[in-house]
């Protein structure tokens, strides 16, 4: 067992350093790390540290909070959402299409969750990050039944990215849309007015200015 888990563990090692080109080879290994046990990070230990580790294989509940003015960010920063006019458009397998208000995102169950966001090779983040109870915005679309995935797009435009979640982890609240993080409104650079944020998921895989998500 040991002797397996070294092997994981410098081949993962290897893989981070490639980056976000190889993020559908990063996204299909970490079903192996979630039946590993995570390893519990101690108390004092530097964000540094983690910057080419697997999110999936770390217990958190010791590392402290980043302030929000250090927090690093990649990707485009400067987008421009006019909250008045931004809508979150809910669509796919389900009985009611939704475009949903900012002030509606904001009506519906929170979360808040403290959720470490790895982009290897370059920084860690720890935040509390506060969102939408994604179980709750299903309930209200009225979702159909078997469904698999969740797809998240933003920004709307030329830049937009989109990424596929299973349900499973949607339902769990182990992936949401967040609109705030540590106790502040998510700030424009990092993906006003909201954000996914994926628990055990490398951060290229976080879209920023959702505009769009959809069940299939």
């Amino acid at each position: 067992m040991n002797k397996r888990r070294q092997f994981l563990k410098i081949s993962i090692g290897l893989l981070a350093g490639i980056g976000p080109l190889l993020s559908p080879l990063f996204s299909s290994v970490q079903w192996v790390y979630a039946k590993a046990k995570k390893i519990i990070l101690p108390k004092g230990t530097r964000r540094e540290s983690l910057i080419n580790k697997n999110p999936a294989t770390l217990d958190t509940r010791n590392l402290g909070i980043t302030p929000l003015k250090d927090f690093g960010t990649m990707g485009i920063s400067d987008l421009d959402v006019k909250s008045d006019e931004w809508r979150l458009e809910v669509a796919g397998r389900m009985k009611k299409k939704l475009a949903l208000t900012y002030p509606e995102i904001l009506a519906f169950p929170s979360i808040e969750k403290k959720i470490l966001l790895i982009c290897p090779g370059f920084f860690a983040n720890h935040g509390r990050w506060k969102g939408i109870s994604m179980k709750a915005l299903l309930e209200k679309a009225g979702v159909e039944r078997n469904v698999t995935h969740v797809v998240f797009a933003g920004p709307k435009g030329p830049y937009e990215k989109v990424q596929q979640f299973p349900i499973k982890d949607v339902l769990a609240d182990k992936v949401f849309l967040a609109y705030g993080v540590n106790g502040e409104p998510l700030p424009r650079k990092h993906g006003f007015p909201l954000r996914v944020v994926g628990e055990d998921y490398y951060g290229f895989n976080w879209v920023k200015y959702v505009y769009k998500m959809t069940v299939q």
